[in-house]
């Protein structure tokens, strides 16, 4: 692995990693000059950390000096993606690079689609995110209720696109808007967003997308 030295403020000549960890498949990417050097995925569970440093370490073994890492804030796993900015701190505190961040949802998709992203926020809510030009124009945003997701939902025909399996009575009302199209974020589209300056919401001191405070159970006296 290379420290890296930016030389030139052109951004089609970063080199890019992108990591992102906020669904239950893991990838990591490397992008320069508009190209994919290399790219990696695997499940991200309980073993998320086993898996990603080493898969980090392969990628980087005689990579090209990279000027920016970005990460996918989420929302999703808030540990999956607490990970994968441990691991982008560190590779950061050793580079000194840029270090930038995209919420989730912008890598479900293409700079040149605009759809919508929804996703279980767990105990009655739910989240919802509206993506334009590779950027994140409205939320992600908690919604309170099934009748909150269904309305902005209902906005988007045929533009849904979910990271995780909904529940089945919810799927199909969301099914009567139109099709509810599975999709993960990608650290592919992540590469690309950050090396054109795009989706960027956060830099250098990164914190997960996360729309509640935590549920804490306590121990019983």
């Amino acid at each position: 692995m290379h420290s890296p030295t930016v030389e030139s403020g052109d951004s089609k000549m970063k080199t890019v990693l992108a990591i992102e960890t906020s669904s239950d498949s893991a990838s990591i990417a490397l992008w320069q000059r508009d190209t994919l050097l290399a790219s990696e995925g695997f499940a991200s569970k309980r073993s998320l950390s086993a898996d990603l440093f080493p898969a980090l370490a392969k990628m980087l073994n005689d990579a090209p000096e990279v000027h920016t890492i970005v990460v996918g804030l989420g929302p999703g796993s808030y540990a999956g993606v607490r990970i994968g900015i441990a691991a982008a701190l560190g590779l950061q505190a050793v580079w000194n690079c840029e270090l930038v961040g995209i919420p989730s949802a912008a890598a479900m998709g293409t700079p040149s689609e605009t759809f919508c992203v929804i996703g279980d926020a767990r105990r009655g809510t739910w989240y919802f995110s509206e993506v334009s030009g590779g950027a994140c124009v409205n939320g992600p945003e908690l919604l309170d209720s099934e009748n909150e997701l269904l309305k902005s939902a209902a906005r988007f025909p045929n533009a849904l696109r979910c990271a995780e399996a909904l529940p089945e009575a919810i799927h199909a009302q969301l099914a009567e808007l139109g099709a509810v199209e599975s999709r993960v974020p990608e650290a592919t589209i992540l590469a690309q967003l950050a090396s054109i300056n795009l989706g960027i919401t956060q830099r250098h001191d990164l914190e997960p997308i996360y729309l509640r405070e935590p549920h804490i159970t306590r121990p019983k006296a």
